[in-house]
């Protein structure tokens, strides 16, 4: 697949802006430029924009229990705002999608072996993953907020100092409470116990058992907190929230076929959706705010 110089122009322009905004929206290691794949290169795997539309089918690695981003019904159909997002990149490049699910801390590392085509699963930009992963621009941007349970009586991130705080694994999250995060709008609360658990969902269930049962605090994304909230675990939410993660699809750099025609195609789908108002509509469909831009 040939390059316009336009559209290549256009990404490294988007992820130029992506880092420049870093220390506004306190990201410190979260956002970050990433180096731009070739434009001739060539593999010898073949091209997976091509493999894609030649199966009709992309592949997505997706989080089945991460509500309202993704999850899974107990009919088995996907449901979330990141599932809805994945089926409208399917659809304009003249595919379906199909979810499957990995483990947070595999999908991270990269070098997924064709297993995936794709992840869309609100994974922030970070330096780290840039090293492994492409990355298309944001199609939404994320607030971070402390989960606390309703009895307790913490009123402030300070208040949190010295508790014991759950996290998701290889998160922005955990990054943040192990004080990586140099740029962020607030700093973390002081000599916490950080616990890492497999998925956000688990942590905040832990919460939810008691003030202090097993945890005194979660941090994750706030739709998660409201949506738990709304299940019916006994929790609140301190404001405001500590940082904003920059939320993109990513790709393998290894890949076995040659994963940056596809990079392209969905970065100019991004851009679209964007423009057309598609991901404002499905936020305020599932979050009752537009997240699809910077706030």
């Amino acid at each position: 697949m040939m390059v316009t110089a336009s559209r290549f122009a256009r990404i490294a322009v988007s992820v130029a802006a992506i880092a420049a905004s870093a220390c506004g929206s306190g990201g410190g290691e979260q956002q970050s430029s990433q180096p731009l794949p070739s434009a001739t290169a060539t593999a010898v795997g073949g091209n997976l924009l091509d493999d894609v539309k030649r199966r009709g089918v992309l592949v997505v690695s997706t989080d089945p229990n991460y509500k309202p981003q993704s999850y899974r019904n107990a009919d088995g159909t996907w449901v979330g705002f990141d599932i809805d997002v994945a089926r409208e990149v399917a659809r304009r490049l003249g595919v379906k999608a199909q979810f499957e699910s990995g483990a947070w801390g595999a999908i991270t590392a990269g070098s997924w072996n064709g297993r995936w085509d794709v992840n869309v699963d609100s994974m922030a930009i970070t330096k780290a993953r840039t090293r492994v992963l492409w990355f298309t621009e944001p199609y939404y941007y994320v607030p971070a907020s402390f989960a606390i349970h309703k009895d307790s009586t913490a009123k402030t991130i300070g208040d949190l100092a010295g508790k014991r705080l759950g996290v998701g694994v290889s998160t922005t999250y955990q990054d943040y409470l192990n004080g990586k995060m140099v740029n962020a709008r607030v700093k973390p609360p002081a000599n916490t116990s950080v616990v890492a658990y497999d998925t956000d969902a688990l942590a905040l269930k832990d919460l939810g058992l008691g003030n202090g049962a097993r945890l005194d605090g979660v941090l994750t994304a706030l739709p998660t907190i409201r949506a738990s909230i709304a299940a019916g675990l006994p929790l609140r939410f301190i404001d405001p929230p500590v940082f904003e993660d920059s939320s993109a699809i990513a790709l393998d750099r290894n890949s076995p076929a040659y994963s940056a025609p596809l990079l392209w195609a969905i970065d100019g789908i991004i851009h679209d959706m964007h423009r057309d108002g598609f991901l404002r509509q499905l936020s305020m469909k599932y979050y009752g705010i537009d997240l699809s831009v910077r706030r």
